[in-house]
């Protein structure tokens, strides 16, 4: 009993399967050729606040922090480059221009930082629970 009705859901999954056409699927949404990039630059700006907090706290050498810094900031040079290549590129033409709604969130500079620490005044773009600066609690974020 419990095979035949293992049998017939497999046949049912398979039928399924192949009678999907790849036209009847919906067509994925396009991608910016700046998404990847964006965000490896926001993950190594991240690395490298989180980089001078730990040196601030005592945890690394000053040789090690400044080796450190120097390799995350040619690595940020590099991303950097590689935006501009695009920009070249889609200027030219060689690829085609993301959609607008792409460009505007890609393209767009970030604004004045909104979160500001009540100890050391460092400002930020998103809330905080400790200070990414001093390491001191942040308050309810205020705009």
């Amino acid at each position: 009993m419990t095979i035949g009705l293992a049998c017939l859901i497999t046949v049912g999954v398979l039928a399924f399967i192949l009678s999907v056409r790849a036209r009847d699927l919906p067509q994925p949404e396009p991608v910016s050729p700046f998404q990847h990039l964006d965000e490896r630059k926001a993950s190594i700006y991240e690395n490298l606040r989180d980089l001078q907090f730990e040196y601030r706290l005592g945890k690394m050498s000053d040789h090690d922090y400044q080796q450190t810094k120097l390799d995350l900031q040619k690595e940020l040079a590099g991303v950097m480059a590689e935006i501009d290549r695009v920009k070249a590129e889609i200027a030219a033409g060689k690829i085609p221009a993301p959609a607008p709604e792409l460009v505007k969130t890609a393209a767009a500079p970030k604004g004045p930082a909104k979160y500001v620490c009540p100890s050391c005044k460092a400002e930020f773009v998103q809330p905080l629970k400790f200070c990414g600066e001093c390491g001191k609690p942040m308050k309810a974020a205020e705009a």
